[in-house]
């Protein structure tokens, strides 16, 4: 099923026609962008199909079916409970956290995150004037920690909200159960609003998820963002949930929504979510089995032919952070040589901040004979390098 490549080039791609207009390099292979080149499951396909042959694309109200399964996704995959009335419809989770930097905090306030993260993030807060206190993780050569010193230390600094993001991106570390409390432990004793961006939660590879909604009895000073967009490959139907327990914060929340003129969900988003949590199990657990190769493979592989550059896995996420510090080359000149010379991209680590830099991450989620021919060309590239 997901042997076969998907050609996705001259469909107005975010991950590959822009990457080719860019580049100028018609035969780049992207390892960026944080979707899946496989097809969604033939679930998902024929209920969007047949809401397509309905003709009538009109608006269109989130469906209490989807909720129901939004629900029972959560309490069955992320092993907490969510009551009906806490979630709210969102097309992304960045979506709601630029609404929440924009009407939760003033001008000047400072938002903390974890440092390396996501761009979109960080542009979030910085965009909307906001200061950004950035908490390093640790480092060792094999592994990322947090530094609870450092964490506690900017907590008390005056932080009115705190980003989180598990599994992380670009790490791909798994918060377990005795970090995400002492997190939530010192955010609830310095008043700090947490948002938690569980979009990867389905992507587990050692350990188990543990997820900020399983603090809400502790804490209800949180907002969860979770969505089916990563676990089923369809970010492009937008549909994601906010999930607040504590009503005064919701009812803010939806208010802000409102202003921004967020409304009705995408006609398809009903029949793609409704498929996907009902009926894309089976698919899922395919899709994982490949990725799961690819990516075994691929730490084998580069800790093997593209020595001195190594893995650090992580515990979650298709995607895979890879140091290639000892390689001893500046970011933008490798940057080039993995784009002209190597036909390659990989999102390069000083995007995610300055801790990220002597670092690269690609996206495993990938048809294994092009994920494989891209592992090839890097390789090829750190030969280069290293001659």
């Amino acid at each position: 099923m997901f042997d076969n490549p998907v050609e996705r080039r001259e469909t107005h791609c975010a991950k590959w026609d822009e990457l080719i207009e860019n580049t100028g390099e018609e035969e780049i292979i992207p390892l960026t962008v944080a979707d899946m080149d496989f097809r969604v499951a033939p679930e998902i396909m024929h209920a969007v199909m047949e809401a397509a042959n309905h003709g009538v694309y009109g608006y269109t109200n989130v469906s209490e079916s989807s909720i129901a399964l939004t629900q029972q996704w959560i309490q069955n995959h992320h092993h907490w409970e969510a009551q009906r009335e806490w979630i709210i419809y969102c097309p992304r989770v960045i979506n709601a956290i630029c609404q929440i930097i924009q009407n939760f905090t003033q001008r000047g306030d400072s938002v903390l995150i974890l440092a390396p993260l996501y761009d979109p993030i960080q542009s979030a807060i910085l965009n909307n004037g906001r200061k950004l206190i950035r908490t390093s993780l640790v480092y060792d050569g094999n592994h990322f920690e947090i530094d609870f010193n450092d964490f506690e230390q900017k907590i008390k600094s005056g932080v009115k909200v705190f980003i989180a993001v598990s599994p992380h991106n670009p790490t791909g570390r798994v918060w377990n159960e005795e970090e995400v409390a002492k997190m939530v432990h010192l955010c609830k004793e310095n008043h700090v609003l947490i948002v938690a961006d569980e979009v990867h939660a389905d992507f587990i590879w050692k350990g188990t998820f543990t997820s900020f909604g399983q603090f809400y009895d502790e804490y209800d000073q949180m907002i969860i963002g979770t969505s089916p967009s990563k676990t089923f490959n369809i970010p492009g139907i937008e549909a994601s949930s906010i999930i607040i327990k504590e009503k005064t914060l919701r009812e803010k929340f939806s208010d802000c929504l409102k202003s921004a003129g967020f409304h009705n969900p995408n006609y398809f988003c009903n029949s793609a979510v409704e498929a996907a949590y009902g009926e894309g199990g089976e698919w899922l657990t395919l899709v994982k089995q490949t990725i799961l190769e690819n990516r075994v493979h691929a730490i084998s592989f580069i800790d093997r032919e593209c020595v001195p550059c190594k893995v650090v896995p992580g515990e979650g996420t298709f995607l895979l952070w890879v140091d290639y510090s000892a390689l001893g080359i500046a970011e933008d000149v490798l940057n080039q040589k993995l784009l002209h010379k190597g036909k390659v991209a990989c999102s390069m680590g000083g995007n995610f901040g300055e801790e990220g830099r002597g670092f690269f991450r690609i996206n495993v989620a990938q048809p294994p004979a092009i994920f494989n021919q891209a592992l090839e060309r890097i390789k090829k590239v750190v030969e280069e390098v290293k001659k």
